[in-house]
C-alpha cells in the first residue's frame, strides 16, 4: 500500500501529544483556511463535482462550497464562546469548592464521507474536528473520483499537515485505517458500512458517529398549499438527482390529495428542469453503474405517473413520480436514493402515523400542514432524526440546528455547536481548597452529630 497507515496515524498523534492543535489561535487558522481554500478554489471544486455528478455551478455552491463556508464562518463566530469554562453548581457540603465544564479535543479523529455530497460531508465534519481541536485524516469517497483527487491537492496547500491528512483510495484503504486506534470516527453513508465501522471501532472502544439515512416521509395535509407543496417537493426530492440522505423518500396523504398534488408534481418538474430533463444544465445525473442500475430496477411501468425514462449510457433517470404504490411494493422496501418518488394514499393522519411508526425511525420527517393539532400530533406520534414543517431539507442549512440520525438512521449529530460536542470531551472539574474542611462532616466516626449534620445537609430530603 502507498500510504503507511500506521505510521501517518502515529505522526498525528505525536503532533496532538505536542499540543500543537490546542491553541485557539491555531483552531482559527486552520479554520480561515478551509474557507480560504473553498473561496480561492470555488470553480475547480465546481468542475470536479459536475465531473461526478454532473451538478450544476450553482447547485455545487448552494448545497457544498458554499454550504460548507457558512458552516466554517458559523463556527468562527462563535468558537470562542463555546470554548469558554462553564461554571457547575455545587452542593452545599461541597462549598466553597468550584465546579466547571470545560471542552478538551479527543485526539485524532476519523473522518469517512461518502460520495453524494463529497466536499460538504468531508469538509464540513472536519471543519468540527479542527475547531474542536483534533488531529484528523479525511478519507473521501473513491466513488466521487475527481472530488477527492481535488480535496487531496488542496488541502495539504492550505492547512497544517502535522495535524491534518487525506487517504484517498477504497475498500482496502479503508479497511487498513479502520485497523487503527482513533479516538473517534465519524462516517457517513449507509447502514452496512456502518456496521462495519462500528464493529471495528469495537475492538479498540473508539467512539463513532454514524450519518445514515432511510426512507425519510412526507405527509401532505388536506389543508397544506399544495402549489407549494409540490414545488418544494421537486425542489428537494430532485436536487443532485434525489441522491441527498434527507430527500424525501415518499408521499403520504389521501387519495384526493395525491390526484391533486400529481399534476402539480409534474408542472414543477418541467418548470424546474423543462420538459425534457436530460437537456437540462439543472439537473444531475447517478453517481456510478452499479447505483443506476439499481434505482432503475424501483421504477415499476405499471406506477409510473410522471416520467420513467432512463439512459443507462449516461446514467440518466428522469424525475420520476409513482402513484399507487403499496407498502409491499419493491420500492417501499429500501431508501430510494435516487429520483423517484412514490405516492402512497392513506385514510388520514392517524393512519400516516401508524405507516410511519411501523418502519425504521427516519433521518428526517416532513409534514405539510398548517394545522396546529396535526404538528402535534407528528412531533408526539412519531420519531426522527429532524421534524420539519412545510419545508422538506432545509434544516440542513440551519447551523443552530444538530444535524443527525436517531435508532438505524444514526447515532451523534454535528453542525454548528453540536460539531463542538462531537469532537470534544467535556470534562468536570472541581476544585476545592482544603481550609476550611468541609467534607470533615463526612469522616468517620459517625457522632450523633454527625450522623444528623449528614441526614440534614448531604442525604436526599424526603419527598411528600
Amino acid at each position: 500500500m502507498a500510504t503507511d497507515i500506521a505510521g501517518l496515524v502515529d505522526e498525528l498523534r505525536a503532533t496532538f501529544g505536542r499540543g500543537v492543535t490546542k491553541p485557539y489561535a491555531w483552531r482559527v487558522a486552520q479554520l480561515e483556511a478551509l474557507h480560504r481554500m473553498l473561496l480561492d478554489n470555488d470553480e475547480l471544486l465546481a468542475r470536479a463535482l459536475a465531473e461526478d455528478l454532473g451538478k450544476h455551478a450553482v447547485e455545487s455552491w448552494v448545497t457544498e462550497i458554499g454550504f460548507v463556508a457558512n458552516e466554517i464562518d458559523h463556527l468562527l463566530r462563535h468558537l470562542r464562546e463555546w470554548l469558554r469554562p462553564r461554571r457547575a453548581a455545587v452542593p452545599l457540603f461541597l462549598q466553597p469548592a468550584r465546579a466547571r465544564l470545560i471542552r478538551e479535543p479527543l485526539g485524532v479523529v476519523l473522518v469517512i464521507a461518502p460520495w453524494n455530497y463529497p466536499l460538504q460531508l468531508s469538509l464540513a465534519p472536519v471543519a468540527g474536528a479542527l475547531a474542536a481541536g483534533n488531529a484528523v485524516v479525511l478519507s473521501p469517497s473513491e466513488h466521487a473520483p475527481a472530488t477527492s483527487r481535488t480535496l487531496a491537492q488542496l488541502l495539504p496547500a492550505y492547512v497544517d499537515t502535522s495535524a491534518v491528512r487525506v487517504v484517498e483510495g477504497g475498500v482496502p484503504e479503508t479497511t487498513a485505517l479502520l485497523e487503527q486506534r482513533w479516538d473517534h470516527i465519524f462516517y457517513t453513508g449507509g447502514a452496512h458500512v456502518g456496521r462495519i465501522v462500528l464493529e471495528a471501532a469495537a475492538k479498540h472502544l473508539t467512539p463513532v458517529t454514524l450519518e445514515l439515512g432511510g426512507k425519510s416521509p412526507t405527509f401532505v395535509d388536506e389543508d397544506a398549499d399544495l402549489q407549494v407543496a409540490a414545488r418544494r417537493l421537486v425542489w428537494a426530492k430532485f436536487t443532485n438527482a434525489g441522491q441527498t440522505c434527507v430527500a424525501p423518500d415518499y408521499v403520504l396523504g389521501t387519495r384526493g390529495v395525491l390526484d391533486e398534488l400529481k399534476p402539480l408534481l409534474e408542472k414543477a418538474i418541467r418548470d424546474f428542469h423543462s420538459p425534457d430533463p436530460s437537456e437540462s444544465e439543472t439537473y444531475g445525473r447517478i453517481v456510478n453503474d452499479r447505483h443506476f442500475e439499481r434505482v432503475s430496477a424501483l421504477i415499476a411501468p405499471h406506477r409510473v405517473a410522471v416520467g420513467g425514462r432512463v439512459d443507462a449510457a449516461t446514467r440518466y433517470i428522469e424525475p420520476t413520480i409513482l402513484d399507487g404504490v403499496e407498502a409491499a411494493d419493491a420500492v417501499m422496501q429500501e431508501e430510494i436514493f435516487g429520483p423517484v418518488l412514490p405516492l402512497v394514499a392513506v385514510s388520514g393522519v392517524r393512519e400516516a402515523i401508524e405507516f410511519i411508526t411501523a418502519r425504521d425511525k427516519p433521518l428526517a420527517l416532513y409534514v405539510f400542514t398548517g394545522n396546529e393539532e396535526t404538528k402535534r400530533r407528528f412531533l408526539t406520534g412519531t420519531s426522527s432524526g429532524a421534524v420539519s414543517f412545510n419545508l422538506p431539507m432545509a434544516h440542513l442549512a440551519v447551523p443552530t440546528l444538530p444535524f443527525g440520525g436517531v435508532g438505524a438512521s444514526g447515532m451523534g449529530s454535528y453542525h454548528g455547536e453540536a460539531s463542538i460536542d462531537v469532537f470534544s470531551h467535556t470534562k468536570p472539574v472541581l476544585d476545592a481548597p482544603t481550609r476550611p474542611d468541609l467534607v470533615a462532616v463526612v469522616y468517620p466516626p459517625f457522632t450523633s452529630l454527625r450522623r444528623e449534620l449528614i441526614r440534614r445537609f448531604v442525604a436526599p430530603r424526603r419527598r411528600r
